[in-house]
């Protein structure tokens, strides 16, 4: 295992530092058995990686041992973003068999958090993703972390969460604020629905709040923690913007 240093992380502001607070919190109560959470969205842009990276985040600086595992084998920003320069050998050369696992994982500067890196674009991103070399992965994973956070590519566009879904713990599908249809992010639903994927919540993104509500965000997420499929809804309405809540409560109301 080699150590890589983030030379762009920046600190969150406040709310952004609630917000993801709020969110690992929430994962927390769907039970002890969520370790492997799965986060994706309907389109590009929409901030599903920096969602990625910044829970991960906040569940090692909570004293968690995490990983960050980025399965976006075909339009990667992680390594770009965070200001990595050396990520050529990644997810991809270990599901080809190229490496062994221990070549690919990689310590951080942040402690507790670890990360494997995308790697150089395969030609065959759905079929490395559900191999058995990356279930067998995931099950190493789950016996040496607390938590495992994977990025994957939009369901909007290709297949490749829907391909993962099933064997993670958890989805979360991350909506940008007044930038998707009501049926595109609904066939995204019903797309993991069909694989059996447990949908733990939405997470509404790029939220702008008036500076009284800036401590505050929209949070709806629905349990399962009793394996009888019995939901609850959670709900923070912060914010007095009624055409935001009414998108986050559409979007909700397709996982009911």
């Amino acid at each position: 295992m080699q150590k890589i240093k983030f030379e762009r992380l920046t600190e969150l502001d406040q709310h952004s530092n609630e917000s993801y607070k709020a969110l690992r919190t929430n994962i927390q109560f769907c039970g002890s058995d969520i370790k492997t959470v799965l986060i994706t969205s309907t389109t590009q842009n929409e901030g599903k990686s920096s969602v990625s990276f910044n829970l991960a985040r906040s569940f090692a600086e909570n004293g968690k041992k995490t990983i960050l595992v980025d399965a976006d084998l075909r339009k990667s920003v992680m390594a770009g973003r965070y200001g990595v320069s050396d990520t050529s050998v990644g997810l991809s050369y270990y599901l080809s068999g190229q490496r062994e696992m221990e070549d690919v994982v990689n310590a951080t500067n942040i402690p507790n958090m670890d990360i494997i890196f995308a790697g150089k674009v395969p030609p065959n991103p759905a079929e490395l993703l559900g191999s058995d070399a990356f279930r067998k992965m995931l099950e190493t994973l789950k016996s040496e972390y607390d938590y495992v956070i994977i990025d994957t590519p939009p369901l909007g566009y290709v297949i490749d969460s829907a391909v993962i879904a099933p064997i993670c713990d958890g989805t979360i599908v991350v909506v940008e604020n007044n930038a998707i249809s009501y049926r595109a992010a609904q066939e995204v639903i019903e797309q993991l629905e069909k694989v059996n994927s447990r949908i733990l919540g939405v997470v509404l993104n790029k939220v702008v709040l008036p500076k009284k509500d800036r401590y505050y965000s929209y949070y709806y997420s629905h349990n399962d923690t009793d394996g009888k499929n019995k939901k609850s809804k959670k709900k923070q309405v912060l914010t007095d913007k009624d055409k935001e809540k009414q998108e986050v409560e559409e979007v909700w109301n397709m996982i009911r």
